[in-house]
């Protein structure tokens, strides 16, 4: 050894940098060694958290099973372990891998027998807390181990341990239910663990609820993978129904009783989660949404009411019980308390009455929930801990009571009286809390059965939860709109949004049927009449929704709900009046400090934009902006209510499109700390999702209102210049896509069928300027640009919509760019290959190319290699674009004559037979267009081609 130490000390003097690597005596205490991470050598000190992992992490692999002090030292081991927090949300950088936890995991089970149960619980435990913790999802050999473990731990344990091991066991199957299925065969069958301990008739209510939460993760499964087996998973689902169906068990607490259900609803929306599947008939389903209703409400104060228990479809309200009483006169203010308290009545049907919550105009600025801070997701894999800060606030809102004149329930509104001390007060807000979570599993649960549903088979159930009136003179009935309104938690009204999005998007085969433009009969309501009539209702409460949110969440999907609706009503069937306000409504959250807020706008916008409405309600998007001017109004969610300009400033533009042009290309003066500064202090621009947003809504503007943006041409064309000189794909591509827009209405116009005046259109100088400067300009980079395909195929979708007049007069070193580059990605992937074809197919038509025999051939020659391709979409567009040759063909023979046949190939004449023979075999609009083909060149052959071998063996074939 001292021959070594001789050796290794000259070379240990010589190193600069042997100070890094002091020396540590060797001893069985030391931490072991371990690497930060995937991506090199660890940077930051260790946590004590991961100090003291992987210290019991060595400590534990050195045990025997033999060992004498084996019981001792485990017991020491698991304390240290459990009494560490890993929890991701307080440490982040927290590096501790999952091959780590396996491993521990695994040698613990292997030391741990079935026989010690104090020591099993403890295991059991540990699991629980690693895997919960550290978001641990564990490989396959880890589950085979752990899910033996435990099973055969449930078999051999006492009932008193097996909460605990249920709860580890619900943590191990996270995500890996359908993967472990055989082995839980024995616990999921009609008389196993599961089943038994999450049956309502099971006294121990903690018991239940570890079994529900256990079946729920069961029945959890990562996107892609197949679902739990039928079966299995149908045993689940009615266990989890009757859980929700079975009344509250007397003596019961109300904590542990919303544990129960929201381990229910969880474990339900997974059975749903596993795309469209086939639970029952229609009375299973009227049974699922009457209980996922009844809990929509679960806790909500003043709603006292007997639910029912199966919701019927119906297209009409007749199953909403009797009609609303009529109003009662104004109470005196000394019985408002005795009147408010007894808000409550018995129903059959979803007509069950709640509390006015109209608003007259005049109150309307005075309303608000107050400050709510933006709730941070869930992702406890059970009902996950408590959120303190909501607690706190509260508990400090009092007694819940009712006052039918406001919009929000009191118990929105803070309070300084309070009727109860502070534990008192601590308890009721965690009730609150609890029941909060209740309500939003229900709606959560919901969405699935929404999602999972067809969409005829839902519209029968659209009365049990949108209202096909206004509260008039009555009392609303209960609805997702009542949620969307009055519920106190931000959470809670987001999931109704969404549940109420779910429901909107792919409506237009129902809602096309509304229509209120005729007068209404008194004596037969039509079912149109009540569509349209909810329709209304919908944009009356989204719009009280949205002047009263202050959740940035909630208020995204106010907008986003909003957008759905516009999307899918038909406009042109109603009474004018809906759209007009959303203009103004928008305007102040364009400069909303949240980025998702901004895109949900322009994302309404877009779809105002594209609706049938009629012309006077889109005015407000059409209008140039000097007209549109109008001062937003001031709103804490604003940060710049002064109209956005742009760089043409000439005021021709529709108010809409500057914004948009303006979102795109220009900085944004005022920015969250959150988005960052630009390099050195630069200006920051938009969001990348903002502008994206922005610029689908100006190309839907150009699609639609071509005539009022085309004075701008050329701006506009600067904007899509600037969006393909920018580094970023995703830019780049719809800067093609408004480029082809533009040139799409360029055509239009030119049209002879469409008879626009030679003064209306654009002026054909101000077209040829249009694409000069955009084929000078990146446009030629983007079509060259291998790595980044799908701008490629923007691009060559862009170039085929130049106009042929102004193509005509392009520089001949343009034309000759232009179809070099076409001709040469004929030979690339499919799908450029497919955009490029198609381009081809728009070239040969042109004039000033169709009496081109050379470039006549080239595009033959390139479409007959298309035709052959393996791609259907390949071969369709080719077979188009061969179709169109040969119209160019026909017409060139009329006008030009047999000088023109006479210079075209023989051979390539029989080669396009060839290929038109074997393309009436392909699919049939492949083979639609090969008759074209076949058509012409058996019209054109002259009469002697027939007589040269080639043309003989082909036409006696």
């Amino acid at each position: 050894m001292a021959a070594h130490r001789d050796l290794l000390a000259p070379a240990a003097e010589g190193c600069g940098d042997a100070s890094v690597f002091p020396t540590v005596a060797l001893s069985a205490d030391t931490a072991p060694f371990f690497p930060a991470g995937y991506n090199g050598w660890r940077t930051r000190p260790a946590s004590d958290a991961e100090k003291q992992f992987f210290r019991c992490t060595e400590r534990l692999r050195c045990l025997r099973p033999d060992s004498d002090r084996l019981r001792e030292e485990l017991n020491l081991l698991f304390d240290q372990l459990l009494s560490e927090s890993y929890n991701l949300s307080n440490e982040p950088s927290t590096n501790i891998q999952p091959e780590n936890v396996c491993n521990l995991l695994k040698n613990a089970s292997r030391l741990v027998p079935h026989s010690q149960e104090h020591m099993v619980i403890k295991l059991c435990q540990l699991i629980h807390h690693l895997l919960n913790q550290l978001k641990v999802i564990i490989d396959e050999q880890t589950l085979d181990v752990l899910v033996t473990y435990t099973t055969s731990a449930l078999r051999v344990c006492s009932t008193w341990t097996h909460s605990d091991i249920l709860r580890a066991l619900s943590a191990i199957v996270y995500y890996k239910g359908p993967q472990c299925q055989q082995l839980l065969s024995d616990l999921l069958k009609e008389d196993g663990i599961l089943l038994l301990y999450g049956s309502p008739f099971q006294p121990n209510d903690e018991l239940r609820h570890v079994a529900l939460t256990c079946m729920a993760n069961i029945c959890l499964r990562m996107p892609g993978q197949p679902p739990l087996d039928d079966h299995h998973r149908y045993a689940a689902f009615g266990l989890f129904l009757r859980t929700l169906q079975s009344p509250k068990p007397p003596n019961t607490d109300e904590l542990f009783c919303c544990m129960v259900l929201q381990a229910a609803l969880k474990g339900l929306q997974n059975c749903f989660s596993g795309g469209k599947w086939k639970y029952g008939g229609a009375e299973e389903l009227g049974s699922i949404l009457a209980s996922l209703k009844r809990f929509m409400f679960h806790g909500t104060p003043g709603v006292s009411v007997e639910w029912p228990a199966v919701l019927y479809p119906s297209p009409l309200p007749q199953y909403e019980g009797q009609t609303a009483p009529k109003r009662a006169e104004p109470p005196n203010p000394s019985d408002s308390s005795k009147d408010s308290a007894a808000v409550q009545g018995k129903t059959t049907g979803k007509n069950i009455w709640f509390s006015v919550f109209s608003v007259t105009p005049q109150n309307k600025k005075k309303k608000s929930r107050g400050k709510v801070k933006k709730p941070k997701a869930d992702t406890s894999r059970e009902d996950g801990e408590e959120d303190e800060k909501e607690a706190e606030s509260a508990s400090q809102k009092g007694v819940p009571k009712l006052s039918a004149p406001s919009l929000y329930p009191s118990w929105k509104n803070t309070s300084s009286d309070s009727e109860f001390s502070d534990p008192e007060g601590n308890a009721q807000s965690k009730l609150r809390l609890y029941q909060g979570r209740v309500r939003q599993a229900a709606l959560q649960c919901l969405l699935a059965v929404v999602k999972s549903t067809e969409k005829r088979v839902l519209y029968g159930y659209w009365s049990s939860f949108i209202p096909d009136s206004a509260a008039g003179g009555g009392l609303p009935p209960l609805s997702l709109i009542t949620v969307i309104l009055r519920d106190p938690s931000p959470r809670v009204r987001a999931c109704a949004l969404q549940v109420l999005s779910a429901m909107l998007d792919g409506s237009h085969q129902l809602l096309a049927v509304a229509e209120d433009t005729a007068s209404p009969r008194t004596s037969f309501t039509s079912f149109s009449f009540l569509l349209a009539t909810a329709i209304r209702e919908l944009h009356r409460a989204l719009s009280l929704a949205l002047l009263a949110e202050t959740s940035n969440q909630t208020l995204t999907q106010v907008i986003k709900c909003l957008a759905y609706l516009v999307a899918n009503a038909p406009y042109h069937r109603l009474r004018p009046g809906l759209l007009s306000p959303l203009w103004k409504q928008m305007r102040p959250y364009v400069r909303h400090r949240d980025v998702n807020v901004r895109v949900t706008v322009l994302t309404l916008y877009g779809a105002l934009v594209t609706t049938q409405a009629p012309l006077p309600e889109r005015d407000n998007a059409s209008s140039p902006a000097h007209r549109a001017v109008t001062s937003p109004q001031k709103s804490s969610c604003t940060q710049s209510p002064s109209v956005p300009r742009t760089p043409a400033e000439d005021g021709s533009l529709p108010w809409l499109m500057q914004l948009c042009a303006t979102l795109v290309t220009q900085p944004r003066e005022d920015h969250s700390d959150s988005e960052g500064a630009g390099p050195t202090g630069s200006a920051v621009l938009e969001p990348l999702p903002v502008r994206l947003e922005a610029l689908q809504v100006m190309c839907h503007l150009v699609r639609g209102y071509f005539s009022l943006v085309q004075g701008s041409l050329c701006e506009i064309g600067q904007v899509s210049i600037c969006c393909l000189k920018e580094p970023e794909p995703s830019i780049q591509l719809h800067g093609a896509k408004l480029i082809q827009e533009l040139g799409t209405g360029i055509i239009k116009q030119y049209k002879a069928e469409n008879n626009i005046p030679q003064s209306v259109r654009v002026p054909l100088s101000q077209v040829v300027q249009f694409w000069s400067d955009i084929l000078s300009g990146p446009l030629n980079g983007a079509l060259q640009n291998e790595q980044q395909s799908r701008v490629q195929i923007s691009a060559c979708d862009a170039l085929s919509s130049i106009l042929p007049q102004a193509f005509a007069q392009l520089p001949y070193r343009t034309q000759m760019m232009c179809i070099t580059v076409l001709l040469g990605v004929t030979y690339s992937e499919n799908y450029l290959k497919t955009a490029a074809v198609r381009a081809l197919g728009v070239y040969i038509m042109f004039p000033c190319l169709r009496e081109d025999v050379m470039f006549v051939t080239d595009t033959a020659n390139a479409l007959l290699a298309a035709l052959e391709d393996r791609c259907a979409n390949v071969r369709l567009k080719a077979a188009w674009s061969l179709g169109n040759l040969t119209d160019t063909l026909r017409v060139n023979m009329a006008s030009v004559g047999v000088d023109f046949q006479e210079e075209l190939s023989d051979t390539l004449l029989l080669k396009m037979l060839q290929a038109a023979i074997r393309a009436s075999a392909d699919k049939d609009r492949v083979r639609s267009n090969a008759v074209r083909v076949f058509t012409f060149c058996v019209r054109a052959s002259c009469p002697t081609l027939p007589s040269s071998a080639p043309w003989k063996t082909q036409f006696e074939l």
